[in-house]
């Protein structure tokens, strides 16, 4: 037992060192100067050095070790701390431990890899909002053990925030919005961790979800943090299947029949090469010509893809049929006008 309580300690006294110092330097980051840093580098170390000093203490006490003045100071921290003050360091250890295991807990379940499957982001988003959820959870519980551990009534506590909470839930409504929001959008499915979505201007990756906030990063690295209660209507660019709509021009002066007879033979080639055949959810169609334009005449192709895949083979496929119609001779034509003056002007003879 004794044994036991000297581990015990020593855990505690590591955590109570590293979180404490991680605090303190927080707190000197969060200075408007870098000239706090080294004092709050400083506390850091005096942090240590007392978590170190009392952690002698006890152990010198607890294992009777004559060692003077630490024995003493052991004694009267024993005595301080007492069954409770034990305790409360217990549970703010445990507290803090599990709140550090969770994430580490969570790396270790078997992470989904290759194509963007509706099951792969349904187990990443869960992920995420399961940590979450664990974290908020084992915080609240710590929390009422180490208040209950100071002799508090816990009851009354629970009493007095469930009406604390009615007064506040009208000042947040947004708060409440985004939970039940974000609740709907897990539980339908809507879009989650990995997705490619469109939310009102901004769009990009969905790099993380809880049930508050959606987080999004966007082609250039931005992130975007969006409550969940702001999602009106969201387009999804990966939901089971994508589909790329690629537009070529050519000059007006070539046949279309044989233009249209290369893109769809490109276009097999492009299906049938291995390397790109398991992109492909469907045979890529050539619609036809789709717009006369102001320089040339304007070819549509769709390709039905697996999601995320229409933005590569819609730049493979530019890239392969640039090359075909140069070697058939077919010109891709350029912005360029026509000017018109009218009849040129015509002088009698005599005047």
């Amino acid at each position: 037992m004794v044994v036991l309580k000297g581990l015990l300690a020593l855990l505690l006294a590591w955590l109570m060192g590293r979180y404490g110092a991680r605090a303190l330097g927080l707190l000197g980051r969060l200075t408007p100067t870098d000239k706090d840093d080294r004092f709050f580098q400083l506390l850091g170390y005096a942090w240590w050095g007392a978590v170190l000093l009392g952690t002698l203490s006890y152990l010198a006490h607890l294992f009777a070790l004559p060692f003077e003045p630490l024995a003493s100071w052991g004694k009267a921290l024993a005595g301080w701390l007492g069954a409770r003050g034990f305790a409360l360091l217990a549970v703010l250890g445990l507290t803090l431990l599990g709140y550090r295991l969770i994430p580490l807990f969570l790396a270790r379940l078997p992470e989904p890899e290759g194509e963007l499957t509706r099951e792969a982001v349904r187990r990443r988003t869960l992920r995420s909002v399961s940590e979450s959820a664990l974290k908020a959870t084992l915080l609240v519980f710590g929390g009422l053990l180490f208040l209950s551990n100071l002799g508090l009534n816990i009851s009354a506590l629970l009493a007095g925030a469930g009406v604390a909470g009615l007064a506040l839930s009208f000042a947040a409504q947004n708060l409440i919005r985004d939970f039940l929001n974000g609740f709907f959008i897990l539980l339908e499915d809507q879009y989650g961790v990995g997705d490619i979505v469109q939310i009102g201007s901004v769009g990009g990756q969905v790099e993380r979800f809880t049930l508050r906030l959606t987080v999004l990063r966007d082609l250039e690295g931005r992130v975007h943090f969006l409550p969940n209660s702001e999602v009106r209507q969201v387009t999804v660019l990966t939901q089971e299947w994508s589909r790329a709509v690629v537009d070529v021009s050519v000059a007006y002066k070539e046949d279309l029949d044989r233009v249209l007879e290369v893109f769809r033979d490109e276009v097999a080639r492009f299906h049938q090469d291995p390397a790109w055949r398991e992109t492909f959810t469907a045979a890529p169609e050539v619609l036809g010509v789709q717009a006369l334009g102001d320089s040339g005449v304007v070819i549509r192709v769709l390709f039905s893809t697996k999601p995320a895949q229409q933005w590569p083979v819609a730049r493979e496929f530019r890239k392969r049929i640039k090359t075909r119609l140069d070697q058939e001779g077919i010109e891709i034509p350029y912005p360029h006008q026509k000017l018109y003056f009218g009849e040129p002007l015509r002088l009698e003879k005599g005047v």
